[in-house]
């Protein structure tokens, strides 16, 4: 085992590397907290965290950023074992990773880790895809409780909708530090309403979520069907409403598009701000590549930003995936990017995204050879029922399937508006909750176009 200088020295060292490359906040936040205890079988730096938060935080997230400056700085094959503190108990992790609360014993903290320190307003790229949530996400942070009370954002996956919610609480928190703030998914919020009916503490559970200041609760479409839970959540909401409490809800679909939920619910929910946020464009996606990488110390080219940019639109989360890799290249070469090597070194998420890039003609062909009726009926103004319902499908999957807004689906299907698209995303999934067959028919097309991708 080497001296104590040793680990000591090593891990300084790391830290100063370390410091360049990530920024300020998670810098303080993850890596300046670790403390170096010894060097374990010649090349394992033993490292202490103050958390079991931040010990699977580190672990998850930075692994390989260590693995890779620990083995450059000491010349040979480093790792490191990062253990928390023995005072860091299992009850207190629970408390600050899937407690999401601040209550009146915690509220002397910084806001729930479970929310990304990142997550700020200042890094979030504001598009014309999601300028109408953002405002609304603004002026909730700024005056909670009082306009747009529940703001509810509706949106595919990975465009933005938890970062919102992150970037309210973080400016809620730093407003008042006393403020008792939680961040849950809905599926969280049902499993601890059904462990407290189990356990008799349901007193207990309705002041944990009665008496906040700040209620945002991801994925409500969860709730779908769940006639006890959302009986519950429906008091929760209007005691909190009735304070003058702050709610912000998020969802993969507007709220009357949530299947077998409560129409009291729906109305609740659409009685402050409904926001939604569709994929980025192409011009949205270069500025938000670029404000990651340069987050990480990265400057891209024009031509690598755009090539990136243009053939990964699904998501956000693919986008910093991107960036990450990016950003373990240049850490190990320290040499300028070619393009050749970023579309080598993100070959499989290129695949992967453009096995996933579906057009609204595909859908369009696969649904009308499908129901034997034309093509062109797509688009035409025709409207018997034998080539109305397919229409109709084809709509529905396209909004299931693609980043498309709702006003390009209804201009892709003859000029239509958006509310012909809305209402037939409604039509086709009321078919399929009462019709089995319709449901059995339509099941079998998204999974026909889901593996079958152009």
């Amino acid at each position: 085992m080497a001296s104590p200088v040793s680990h000591l020295s090593l891990w300084e060292t790391a830290k100063s590397e370390l410091r360049n490359i990530f920024n300020r906040t998670d810098y303080e936040t993850w890596i300046s907290t670790l403390n170096p205890i010894s060097i374990a079988d010649g090349n394992v730096l033993v490292l202490e965290a103050p958390t079991v938060l931040t010990e699977a935080w580190v672990n998850n997230n930075y692994s390989e950023i260590l693995r890779r400056q620990l083995t450059l700085i000491a010349g040979r094959n480093m790792d490191y074992r990062l253990t928390a503190a023995s005072h860091a108990t299992l009850e207190t992790a629970r408390e600050e990773v899937s407690a999401p609360r601040t209550t009146s014993r915690a509220s002397a903290h910084a806001p729930v880790p479970a929310i990304k320190a990142t997550n700020t307003f200042e890094n979030f790229i504001v598009g014309p895809e999601n300028e109408m949530a953002h405002g609304a996400a603004l002026a909730v942070a700024k005056d909670p409780g009082c306009n747009f009370n529940p703001l509810f954002i509706h949106g595919p996956t990975g465009l933005g909708k938890t970062h919102l919610m992150h970037a309210i609480a973080h400016s809620v928190y730093s407003a008042n530090p006393r403020a008792r703030i939680a961040y849950i998914s809905s599926e969280t919020f049902t499993n601890e309403y059904i462990q407290a009916i189990q356990t008799n503490s349901i007193a207990a559970f309705r002041r944990r979520y009665r008496e906040l200041d700040l209620l945002l609760i991801d994925d409500i479409h969860f709730l779908s069907g769940k006639d006890s839970t959302q009986e519950e959540f429906f008091h929760t909401f209007n005691e909190l409403h009735n304070n003058h409490k702050q709610m912000v809800l998020t969802s993969d679909r507007p709220a009357s598009e949530i299947a077998k939920l409560s129409e009291r619910l729906v109305s609740r929910f659409q009685w402050g701000m409904v926001a939604s946020i569709q994929a980025p464009g192409l011009e949205t996606r270069i500025a938000i590549l670029r404000k990651k990488a340069l987050a990480r110390g990265l400057e891209l080219t024009p031509e690598i930003a755009e090539f990136i940019a243009s053939r990964i639109a699904r998501n956000v989360r693919n986008l910093e995936g991107a960036i990450t890799r990016i950003f373990g290249l240049t850490g190990m070469t320290r040499k300028p990017l070619e393009l050749a090597q970023v579309e080598k070194l993100l070959h499989d998420i290129l695949v992967e995204e453009a096995s996933h890039t579906l057009t609204v003609e595909v859908i369009q062909r696969k649904v009308a050879e499908h129901y034997r009726i034309q093509m062109s009926d797509m688009t035409s103004k025709r409207r018997m029922q034998n080539i109305a319902f397919p229409r109709q499908v084809a709509m529905y999957l396209t909004t299931q399937l693609t980043g498309m807004s709702l006003v390009s689906i209804g201009q892709s299907f003859g000029g239509r508006d958006h509310g012909t698209v809305i209402h037939a995303r409604k039509t086709v999934g009321n078919q399929m909750e009462v019709d089995a067959n319709v449901r059995r028919t339509v099941e079998y097309l998204r999974a026909q176009l889901s593996t079958n991708r152009a």
